[in-house]
């Protein structure tokens, strides 16, 4: 590893919605002085996502600093054994063992967890309900964003919520985790649970499922942190 921290960052959005969400995120790090790449997955399986990002990857200068949102953390924990990711950043994030997925991790929620609003399956794909997208998804987020965020939804491909990781990168990189304290689409313990597996650097920020567009500051502060720590390994 080099003696400067990493200036390349990847973000990789998760399900329902597409890269446009981390836009505070990316202004705040590129006025800091990083290089940032916005992935943009398709969302239909796994294995498409991890092709997508690990090319996103491939093209970045240098090290690279991987973040991931929501179903994003399955996406970096199966990329982010790629050799230049210096290090991994869960935001309210999956963050699955080996064999797990999507699916197998939201098969038991607990008693009394919110239940994200997903819309039974259409062609293979889902969907959140429209109406209560803004209450379980983006309950901090401007009103007007929110309703645009239910309006421009990406179908969620079933094959990516079933896609298996078979090595994650948070048993061999180093990595962070911001639980989004107010999430009502992945459980806050849960968010700790995965966490504390992960031995995760671990952050807690009042917010909501879309905590990276309601608090940017607080999701680049914490990459920030990350990019620092591997430079001085």
């Amino acid at each position: 590893m080099s003696n400067t921290a990493a200036k390349s960052v990847v973000l990789v959005h998760g399900g329902f919605v597409d890269g446009s969400g981390w836009d505070g995120v990316y202004q705040i790090l590129k006025k800091d002085g990083y290089d940032v790449t916005i992935v943009q997955n398709p969302t239909t399986s796994l294995a498409d996502d991890v092709a997508v990002t690990k090319r996103a990857i491939a093209a970045a200068p240098g090290d690279v600093i991987l973040v991931g949102h929501s179903y994003g953390g399955v996406v970096v924990s199966e990329a982010g054994t790629d050799a230049k990711v210096a290090g991994v950043v869960y935001i309210a994030a999956f963050a699955p063992d080996a064999g797990e997925s999507v699916s197998t991790l939201i098969a038991n929620p607990p008693p009394g967890a919110s239940v994200p609003p997903i819309l039974p399956p259409v062609d293979g794909f889902l969907m959140l309900d429209k109406a209560k997208f803004a209450a379980s998804f983006a309950a901090d987020v401007r009103p007007g964003l929110a309703s645009f965020m239910a309006d421009s939804q990406v179908p969620w491909g079933v094959a990516a919520l079933e896609g298996k990781v078979t090595a994650p990168a948070w048993r061999v990189k180093p990595s962070w985790y911001l639980v989004a304290t107010d999430d009502r689409m992945i459980p806050p313990p849960a968010q700790r649970n995965m966490a504390n597996r992960a031995q995760a650097t671990t952050v807690e920020a009042p917010g909501s499922h879309a905590v990276y567009v309601s608090d940017p500051a607080a999701v680049a502060s914490l990459i920030k942190q990350a990019a620092a720590a591997v430079g001085n390994n």
